[in-house]
Parts: C-alpha cells; structure tokens; sequence
C-alpha cells in the first residue's frame, strides 16, 4: 500500500543537472569523510547471496527475498540481499582485519515488500559498514562515540552542500542528541513509536535513539529488529537493553522525522542464543553464519547502514526519494508527483 505525503507549496531548490551534480559531490565527499572517522576501507560487496546460509538480512524477519535459480549450479537458490548486515562480519574474518579498522561498501538492494511512498523505494542503496572491536568496547559509551564520529561527517557534509548551493542552508544542530527508546516512550507515553520520533526529532533537529529491537515496559518493540545481528539485549549502566539504535534527523520539508542510519554493535555469542531464543529462532544455529559466530572464528564488531538516496534527498530538500533514485512507482503516484512539483527521476 503506497503512501504519499503532499507538503503544501513545496519547489525543488535546485533543477535536475543540479541534482545530479549535487548527489555526485555528496557521496564521494561523505564517504570519504565516513572511511576517515571510522578508518574504514573499501570493498567490494554481492548482489546476491546463496540462500539458507544465513547470511542475508532477515530484516523484520517477513519481507521476502526476490530470489532465482542459478542453472549452471544445478538450480541451487540465490537471493538478492536485503543488507550486507552479517555478511560484513565475515568478510572482517576472511580479510584478517585488526581492531579498530573495518570496510565499508556500497550496497543495493531490492525489497519488493517495501511500501512505497516519499521515503520508501524497491530499490535500496546505502553505505554498509563495518568495524573490528575488542570485548571492552562493548558498551554505550564506545557506541556513542562511533555515532558522534558519524555524525561530525554528516555535518561537514551538510557545509559542504551549502558552499555548492548557497540557496540551501545548513539546518543540523552541532551536537547530537542520544535518548533510550525506554526513555522516549516514558517521555511521549500516548504517542505510536512513530508519533515519538517525530516529536523528539522535531525537538532537537538530530536524534539518535537506542535500544532498538528489545521489549519495552509496556510490552511492546520501538522497531522491529532481526535477532542475529545488533544486540538490543545486553544491559548498558543505566539499567536499559541495548547496544544499537537509529540515528534520526527532522525533515523540514515533510514535517517529520527521517531515518539516515541503523547501527549497533553485534551480537556475541551470549547475545545470539539469547535473542534467537526470544524470537523462537533456535534453529538458525544450524546455520552458516551462526556456527561460524559460535565457533569464535568471527571477530566481535560494530556495523551498521546509512542510507545513500536519504542522505541526498535531505541535503539537497527534496520532498521524494524517487526525485534522487531511479525506480519503480505506481503510475497514479507519478502524475501526483509531477503535479506536486516533485518530478520522480
């Protein structure tokens, strides 16, 4: 089910040629800046993975992987990756990397379940990263400080957009606000998690929210998480599950909260039983990945995605996805988008 959102006397700041020019500076300037802060280098990533090895991400853990047979492999299943979440892990094994190094790449995705409206797309396209850590960095604080390192090339990203376009003003705040998701529902008790983000993104102009995945007090998830990858159950020194969280920006021209990133530091072997065993997903031990995780011949990280399309869509204040990333889209949303002045590329 499709869902558009119509700012009222919305204009495109800047005209196609512009656009393209302006996605083109924007990802080569940002990952740069990215592989600096978390000295991260470049690798080449799949399209698509073997399936029942456990290494595609299971998402919520219901979309559904558009998949194919391979006829010279005797049909054997592949499918395309939803993310490269646990197949970074591996690669951090096979290329022997030292703590406090990683890899980034670029990943495209297609997740035909996605519905699709300003801020969804079929197609997804995002910086996957990913970084060897030790058994003490295992903590809120080191995770805060990733996030802020992220963060700070975000910034500069933003600056650097401004100095291209001077139409286009700076609007992120120059400190990022951390909050729990259980501190959050306390806060916002009568608003959907939705409703929360919007309010408290809104409010400081640039969010990081943690504990995505876990229970909260009144029972309920903030977002649904896969089990087997971020760990959303270890108890931090506040008291609080979570070692993972989305990093959130206000929206200006859609008057909402906005997603860039997901990240967190990944289970260890503790963590994966314990949330797999929440899940009623025990079974998944038998597989690839997660014999490998339980037989310590993967290195303890932290990972996460920031979203490509998303970061150009709001840096350079566009109202649609589909105004930054060639895809498919209902034809009824195409007309109401040109009438809208969001052309759809």
């Amino acid at each position: 089910m499709s869902y558009l959102i119509k700012p009222q006397g919305y204009r495109p700041l800047l005209d196609l040629k512009q656009t393209e020019l302006g996605i083109k500076q924007i990802k080569e300037f940002f990952q740069m800046n990215l592989s600096s802060e978390l000295r991260l280098r470049r690798v080449t990533a799949p399209l698509f993975v073997l399936k029942g090895m456990g290494i595609n991400d299971d998402l919520n853990g219901i979309e559904r992987p558009v998949a194919f047979p391979i006829k010279d492999m005797g049909d054997v299943t592949a499918e395309v990756v939803h993310s490269l979440a646990k197949w970074k892990r591996l690669t951090l094994a096979d290329y022997n990397i030292e703590p406090g190094y990683g890899i980034y790449t670029d990943m495209n995705a297609i997740r035909p379940d996605e519905e699709m409206g300003n801020l969804h797309s079929l197609y997804v396209d995002q910086w996957d990263w990913e970084r060897v850590i030790t058994a003490k960095d295992r903590s809120i604080d080191f995770l805060k400080e990733i996030v802020n390192r992220i963060y700070a090339a975000m910034v500069r990203t933003e600056y650097m957009v401004y100095e291209m376009y001077p139409q286009i003003k700076p609007c992120l705040p120059e400190e990022l606000h951390f909050i729990h998701s259980e501190e959050l529902l306390q806060l916002y008790p009568d608003l959907t998690s939705k409703g929360r983000e919007d309010a408290i993104a809104k409010k400081y102009g640039a969010v990081f929210i943690i504990g995505i995945g876990g229970k909260l007090s009144d029972g309920t998830k903030h977002d649904g998480r896969a089990p087997d990858y971020d760990d959303y159950t270890t108890l931090g020194k506040n008291g609080l599950s979570g070692l993972n969280g989305d990093l959130l920006v206000w929206n200006d021209v859609l008057q909402r909260s906005l997603e860039l990133s997901s990240m967190g530091i990944r289970v260890n072997k503790e963590a994966l039983v314990k949330q797999l065993k929440e899940e009623g997903e025990e079974q998944r031990l038998e597989l690839y990945f997660h014999k490998r995780l339980m037989e310590d011949t993967l290195p303890l990280s932290i990972g996460g995605g920031i979203g490509q399309s998303r970061l150009c869509m709001f840096y350079l204040r566009k109202a649609h996805i589909g105004e930054i990333q060639a895809s498919i889209w209902p034809e009824e949303m195409r007309k109401e988008c040109y009438e809208l002045n969001m052309p759809l590329i």
